[in-house]
């Protein structure tokens, strides 16, 4: 039986679903997706519907095995703790490249070699707008240090680490097409 309709004079037919051969991965999966789109809705957005959109220059840091460096959000800021690729905000007068550059040197201590401008993705959070030029790194010299107290983890797929930021999730879906990789990128 898929469903069956409530018998109540009081009550309006409505199914239910409990009885449907869902496992409950799906299920829960269904629900989050549900309460996501609802927020979305009832969030208010900082800066109204004609908000600016922020640039951001994020760095895919690559090494020869090709795992790839995520750090943390540092205390404090937006979306503490959530997993992310380094980089920052585009300042007025500098490109993606320079950006991306002096983030990645006040961030996590390395100075980059060729930067390989990648994809673009815009992302809609509630408090920003963000246009986000992820560009791959293979080059760096000097050793990783948080400057901002932020963690990092080199990462496969699927990532272990938790939270991922939704910004960061088109990139594991970019990198399991590339790889051939089938099956969930991120936990």
């Amino acid at each position: 039986m898929i469903g069956r309709f409530a018998k109540s004079p009081t009550a309006r037919p409505s199914v239910i679903l409990y009885e449907y051969p869902f496992n409950e991965r799906i299920r829960t999966y269904l629900r989050l997706e549900h309460l996501f789109r609802r927020l979305g809705e009832l969030v208010p957005r900082e800066g109204g519907a004609n908000r600016k959109e922020v640039e951001v220059a994020v760095g895919v840091l690559l090494r020869g095995d090709g795992t790839f460096l995520l750090t943390s959000r540092p205390p404090g800021k937006v979306y503490e703790g959530y997993w992310e690729f380094p980089g920052g905000k585009v300042e007025p007068g500098e490109t993606v490249e320079q950006a991306l550059r002096r983030e990645l040197v006040e961030e996590i201590g390395v100075t980059i070699g060729a930067v390989h401008p990648w994809r673009v993705e815009r992302v809609d959070y509630p408090h920003a707008l963000v246009r986000l030029n992820f560009c791959k790194v293979f080059e760096w010299t000097g050793e990783l240090h948080m400057h901002e107290g932020q963690s990092f983890a080199w990462e496969s797929l699927p990532v272990k680490v938790e939270p991922v930021l939704p910004g960061t999730v088109p990139v594991l879906q970019w990198f399991a097409r590339e790889r051939g990789f089938d099956g969930a990128t991120h936990k």
